[in-house]
């Protein structure tokens, strides 16, 4: 069988599974604002819902021993990359729309290209660099509108969030080999003194609860089929096919929440996501991808 033959069965699976991630992030938002629960409530039930059922399906599947000997440094530093961007995630939704989350997070292909480009060698293409400032512009006119108001911490954060998600669809593609259900078990588990110390899980509301757990389990199947997802695409390719997720947070908000968003807002999403396709025209994948950076069955479908 030949490479390519090899790479294409490989390569659909990991777009399955970050379109499946995808959809599952988009409901975030719903979740988070959703409820009356803080920030630090919510991170510490969603963790703590996360990490058991995370480790119920290892336990489950026999594989909880073959990741703990897995991890390694690579895995470990997935772990504390998903927990910083969990501490930003969360509390970003409290502070801003689910809209501008959701728009400003739509830049992370090219986070993730730059990224790729600056530590495994990963070049991104002349096209992917024009729409790299394409979708800054449109971050910027998003964080304009948030100037002078409570909404622009919450922008910042949706930021941090953005880079540290980038830096983990990096790691995975730089190391595929690297496990993918601890490490998100583990940055449910790094938070959880922080939230104790910070906030006080135990003021979250008895009824809000089940919602929290429901949170959890959502997160942890879709930060692991992001991660297995990841580990078979091109970095920027995986954050592209994340930001399926852009046009759908915003509708469910509306419809559930009934959440309205500004022109600015609006337009700056407008030049994310026209960036974001046009990246993606004539040609799937984002990269060159230098032959001494990752196995070359992984760079072409």
């Amino acid at each position: 069988m030949s490479q390519i033959d090899t790479a294409a069965p490989d390569r659909r699976t990991g777009v399955v599974l970050v379109v499946v991630s995808a959809v599952v992030f988009s409901t975030a938002g719903i979740f988070t604002n959703g409820v009356d629960t803080d920030a630090w409530g919510i991170i510490f039930w969603r963790g703590l819902a996360a990490a058991a059922f995370t480790a119920g399906y290892l336990t489950t599947r026999r594989k909880l021993l073959a990741e703990v000997r897995a991890l390694g440094r690579h895995g470990l530093l997935v772990a504390v990359l998903m927990a910083a961007g969990t501490a930003a995630f969360i509390p970003a939704f409290k502070l801003s729309s689910v809209a501008n989350v959701a728009l400003i997070y739509a830049s992370a292909p090219f986070v993730a290209a730059g990224l790729a480009w600056a530590l495994i060698g990963e070049a991104p293409t002349r096209k992917v660099i024009v729409a790299s400032l394409a979708a800054f512009c449109g971050v910027l006119v998003i964080v304009s509108g948030s100037l002078g108001r409570p909404s622009l911490a919450g922008d910042g954060l949706a930021l941090v969030m953005t880079v540290m998600m980038a830096g983990t669809m990096v790691v995975y593609r730089a190391r595929p080999a690297t496990t993918a259900a601890l490490p998100a078990m583990l940055s449910s588990l790094i938070l959880l003194p922080f939230a104790a110390i910070f906030g006080d899980p135990l003021a979250a509301p008895v009824a809000e609860l089940p919602v929290l757990v429901i949170f959890g389990m959502v997160f942890a199947v879709a930060s692991v089929t992001l991660s297995e997802g990841a580990r078979r695409l091109p970095s920027a390719e995986t954050a592209l096919l994340s930001a399926l997720e852009v046009p759908l947070a915003p509708v469910l908000a509306w419809l559930i929440l009934a959440e309205t968003t500004t022109p600015r807002v609006l337009l700056g999403g407008a030049v994310i996501l026209f960036a974001v396709m046009w990246s993606q025209t004539r040609g799937l994948s984002p990269l060159r991808l230098r032959d001494r950076a990752v196995p070359a069955r992984r760079t072409k479908p």
